[in-house]
């Protein structure tokens, strides 16, 4: 497993996988097996592995590596910002936060072990993400059974609403952006708009991928649009390196668009592909999702022969970060990162950081079953409406309800942990530079 410095004393043994920590996994293993056989007493259990009362423990698990390295690093930072700030103003509950660190390789397998590592090792009350889809559901059942938080600044599948209909997660499972369910439907009032109306469909074969598919055929069908490839969309294995078949058969019978929903690095591959095969810049749009919005993707997919960026005019939509604290955030962000701006998912990080520093404060605890109760308290109405992390962990401590209003929005959960934004429209110019150009608002409670 690969770790990232949160900024935080990285000599601690919480911030390594060490000897020790393989020893407790062994030590935990063997003194169940010996407590089922009568070989020992509960009492010695609870003392060998019990360790003295500490302030809050929070993780995150996020893509440090692998094809969402582009927005992991940064998330880190905007984590690590969040714990340093709330420390410098006293901590939780009186005592410093602890943040522990996991690379999730934007892998599924290595997310689970993380997170085992966060939820059984290093005993977390919550943990910020994952951030693909695909690793947030190898991963909550593991927070769900360990009573861990877990919440994700971009897993945007449906299928996670869908669970929490069922039960699922208990009440353990938010997320600080919204649900692709309504990313489908302003996607396809973008297609719309743009008097498309025959689109064919590419994406990464996984929770993210399919799920927002899903939504956009029927919000599509619905607007008078017709899908080509309705019948069998295209899917791509999130493993491969080429993807000349995928490319041909999304590009086939040259619809007025194509919706690739994809990631920076494979993203960026497909791009240069279509290119290669003489697609673009021709009748057909690129229709891209917040998976492709990442201020280096025109670099990432390169230059055509006559010096132009191939993603130039590439058109796409994205939760919008257009939260009551996000010029706050911004700020203080971009004096600590050296003028550095954020990136797409990082105030949706600010915000899941936020949200379980003041839930632990308002339980007055750090034991992840109360904490998620009290966070739909601190998030949603009533209360008094506070952007700042350091006033409203203030306002609790007085004994005061608060609603807490964020960098990436409102941040007003629903039943099922989702949150309802608005969608920024975005493009790629012929410079390079990524530029919002509008908003989309869909949903609601």
């Amino acid at each position: 497993m690969n770790y990232y410095s949160s900024g935080e004393d990285t000599s601690h043994p919480q911030y390594k996988q060490s000897a020790f920590a393989k020893l407790l996994r062994i030590r935990i293993a063997v003194s169940r097996h010996l407590l089922r056989l009568g070989a020992i007493t509960p009492i010695l259990l609870v003392s060998g592995c019990q360790t003295a009362p500490s302030g809050l423990k929070i993780g995150t698990l996020l893509p440090i590596t692998g094809d969402l390295s582009q927005f992991g690093s940064s998330m880190q930072d905007s984590a690590s910002l969040l714990v340093k700030t709330v420390n410098s103003c006293g901590g939780v509950l009186n005592k410093p936060v602890q943040l522990i660190s996991e690379d999730d390789q934007t892998n599924p397998s290595a997310g689970a072990a993380a997170m085992s590592k966060l939820a059984e090792v290093d005993r977390v009350a919550g943990v910020i993400g994952a951030a693909g889809s695909a690793v947030s559901s190898a991963a909550i059942d593991i927070a769900v059974r360990n009573q861990v938080v877990q919440i994700s600044p971009s897993s945007t599948s449906p299928v996670f609403t869908e669970r929490a209909k069922k039960g699922d997660f208990k009440g353990f499972w938010f997320r600080t952006a919204p649900p692709d369910t309504f990313q489908g439907q302003a996607l396809a009032k973008l297609a719309s708009a743009k008097g498309y109306k025959s689109v064919s469909v590419l994406a990464i074969n996984n929770d993210y991928g399919k799920g927002l598919v899903q939504s956009f055929i029927p919000a599509f069908e619905a607007a008078g649009g017709k899908v080509v490839n309705k019948a069998l969309p295209t899917y791509y294995p999130p493993q491969s390196a080429t993807f000349d078949s995928e490319v041909s058969a999304a590009f086939r019978g040259n619809p007025n668009a194509v919706v690739l929903v994809a990631y920076p690095e494979t993203g960026s591959i497909i791009v240069r592909t279509a290119y290669q095969q003489g697609l673009l810049g021709k009748q057909t749009q690129l229709l891209v999702t917040e998976g492709m919005k990442d201020p280096k993707i025109a670099q990432l997919a390169g230059k055509d022969t006559a010096g132009k960026f191939i993603v130039s005019g590439v058109i796409g939509t994205a939760p919008s970060t257009t939260g009551p604290a996000v010029k706050q955030f911004r700020e203080v962000y971009q004096t600590t990162y050296n003028k550095r701006q954020p990136g797409v998912f990082d105030a949706n990080t600010w915000d899941a950081g936020a949200l379980l520093v003041l839930a632990a404060e308002a339980a007055k605890s750090t034991s992840g079953a109360e904490i998620k109760d009290k966070i739909p308290v601190v998030a949603n109405p009533p209360g008094q409406e506070v952007t700042d992390v350091c006033q409203a962990l203030a306002l609790i401590r007085q004994g005061k309800e608060i609603n807490y209003q964020g960098a990436s929005g409102k941040v007003d959960f629903d039943a099922q942990g989702d949150v309802v934004g608005s969608y920024d429209v975005w493009t790629i110019d012929n410079n390079g530079q990524l530029k919002v150009t509008n908003t989309i608002t869909v949903g609601g409670f």
